[in-house]
């Protein structure tokens, strides 16, 4: 078992930043692959970033690449997504979830997922 717990979202303007962050408990953090997901009101939940358990590998959605950066702290059981030039666009429900089986870009694939945490970005 998992547990997944984000924090850090929030309401900032067009241009701002926000990270979050994605805690972790239960089975061996550093085993396994994180990804970050994202649901907008009124559309299907949908792929941000991942990163495999030792951090070599990274994916972003085209969308976000250059904007986001996907990382973690295996010593602290954390994954975070620093998230710069936000866009209303970027609006949504954010997801940390675990994938215990390898990294990926497919929902389906992960195995827990965290309760979600807001942000809103503003024109």
């Amino acid at each position: 078992q998992v547990q997944l717990v984000e924090s850090g979202g929030g309401l900032v303007q067009a241009g701002g930043s926000l990270r979050l962050s994605c805690a972790a408990s239960g089975r061996t953090f550093s085993t396994y692959a994180m990804g970050w997901f994202r649901q907008a009101p009124g559309k299907e939940r949908e792929f941000v970033a991942a990163i495999n358990w030792s951090t070599t590998r990274t994916y972003y959605e085209d969308s976000v690449k250059g904007r986001f950066t996907i990382s973690r702290d295996n010593a602290k059981n954390t994954v975070y997504l620093q998230m710069n030039s936000l866009k209303p666009e970027d609006t949504a429900v954010y997801y940390c979830a675990a994938d215990l089986n390898r990294v990926s870009f497919r929902e389906y694939e992960y195995d827990y997922w965290g309760q979600g945490t807001q942000v809103t970005v503003s024109s």
